[in-house]
């Protein structure tokens, strides 16, 4: 299993191959999870507050990996599984431009060259994804075992998409915990606080 950058979502049609610049690959992401993650796993004492320094360089792609699998133990087979399902539905794509009537024997040719192209690259978005997401039920899981009420960052694009995906997994959770996001200013600096509601 190898974690690398790929890009962001291909729109693979028998015209070509686009893509949408929204929909970036979570490999992005991975570096400032972890920064989190081992931010946040540590013991904790009753009315202190904890200030971590986050790093902006980028950590190389087998120390990320190696972080991840302490957060994330079933991350192995949890991605072939992933790959697996995607090798699937890439064959049904495939199967499906050839046996499809509404494209021409040259389109269905078109359709299916520029999918077996894309073969390698959407399998590793697939899993930069499900690694994401495993590293981020990863956090969620650390945020209510240690009753964290909230986590500040730096106004960035990247820490309120996070923020936003921890969100997501706890208020999806089966004991439903409450989070709120805002958007604040201090000392002249944009923030973003996630604020944890454990009840």
């Amino acid at each position: 299993m190898k974690l690398k950058y790929v890009g962001p979502k291909p729109h693979i049609s028998q015209h070509g191959i686009a893509f949408d610049k929204n929909k970036e690959d979570k490999y992005i992401y991975l570096s400032i999870v972890v920064q989190l993650l081992n931010a946040l796993n540590h013991e904790y004492y009753e009315d202190r507050v904890y200030v971590y320094q986050t790093d902006t360089s980028r950590v190389d792609d087998s120390t990320l990996l190696h972080d991840l699998k302490r957060y994330c133990p079933e991350i192995e087979s949890l991605v072939d599984k992933r790959a697996h399902n995607v090798e699937d539905e890439l064959q049904d794509n495939i199967d499906r431009a050839h046996n499809s009537n509404a494209l021409s024997k040259e389109e269905s040719e078109v359709l299916t060259k520029n999918i077996e192209i894309m073969h390698d690259y959407i399998i590793q978005r697939s899993i930069n994804k499900s690694v994401y997401y495993c590293a981020i039920g990863a956090l969620a899981k650390l945020l209510k075992k240690d009753n964290i009420d909230h986590i500040i960052a730096p106004m960035y694009q990247n820490f309120v998409h996070i923020f936003h995906s921890v969100q997501g997994v706890l208020e999806k959770d089966k004991f439903h915990i409450d989070t709120n996001i805002d958007i604040y200013k201090e000392n002249e600096q944009l923030l973003v606080k996630l604020q944890v509601i454990n009840t």
